[in-house]
């Protein structure tokens, strides 16, 4: 999974959370607003912390797979091909 590609599947998954009604659960947890929302999609910082968001809830990363077509280990690669993927995990 190359940095790019991650890039498209955390912005499929921005786009789910949207769709889904979550976009305002999001910004509640993450502080951002609208604007700073539309500002940061290119930024692969926020959009792993996109991809952190949807980690949270397992259904939402079988959402956002189902609506990508996207195999689940294919989204795990996403979140670590950018940035903060390669910390290590101790739970």
């Amino acid at each position: 999974m190359t940095p790019e590609n991650a890039e498209v599947v955390a912005l499929g998954a921005l786009g789910w959370l949207a769709e889904a009604d979550l976009l305002d659960t999001f910004q509640t947890t993450t502080g951002a607003d609208r604007e700073t929302i539309r500002r940061a999609a290119g930024d692969a910082e926020f959009l792993a912390a996109v991809l952190d968001f949807v980690m949270l809830d397992d259904d939402w990363v079988q959402a956002v797979c189902t609506a990508q077509s996207l195999p689940y280990p294919q989204f795990l690669a996403a979140r670590a091909a950018l940035p903060g993927g390669d910390m290590p995990h101790w739970t």
